[in-house]
């Protein structure tokens, strides 16, 4: 018999210019810890650093904003799904809907496995629902 829900992921790669979402996302994780075992996280300012360690860091989960220097979230997806990255996708923004909405549409079409794609910032209880998709 299948579980209702997917195994909950605990390698985690987060994906954000600003340091300061990095480290609020990085607090949910601790505080979704709580008698589950702790999560390996790994946080990333630079998409094209993340690129690099994607392979390596294996994540089960990746938490990607789409609003980035240098390379989008877009173009970081894209990048990702060429390297056959077949974990979960979180798309946050604080770009209007529709873009969100554009850029999963392109995720799955690349064949990305999107688990949700949420306004800035994302709440814990988007985290905790995205996380079980």
């Amino acid at each position: 018999m299948n579980p209702p829900f997917p195994p909950v992921p605990r390698r985690v790669l987060l994906l954000d210019d600003d340091r300061f979402m990095l480290e609020v996302l990085r607090d949910m994780f601790d505080a979704l810890d709580a008698g589950s075992g702790p999560f390996e996280i790994h946080a990333e300012s630079d998409a094209r650093r993340a690129l690099a360690i994607l392979p390596r860091h294996a994540p089960e989960l990746l938490i990607c904003d789409l609003s980035m220097p240098d390379m989008d979230g877009i173009e970081f997806l894209q990048a990702a799904a060429r390297q056959g990255f077949r974990g979960r996708v979180v798309v946050v923004s604080g770009l209007e809907d529709g873009v969100r909405h554009a850029a999963t549409a392109l995720a799955r079409v690349l064949g990305l496995q999107v688990a949700g794609a949420f306004r800035k910032p994302l709440g814990i209880e988007q985290l905790q629902l995205a996380m079980r998709c």
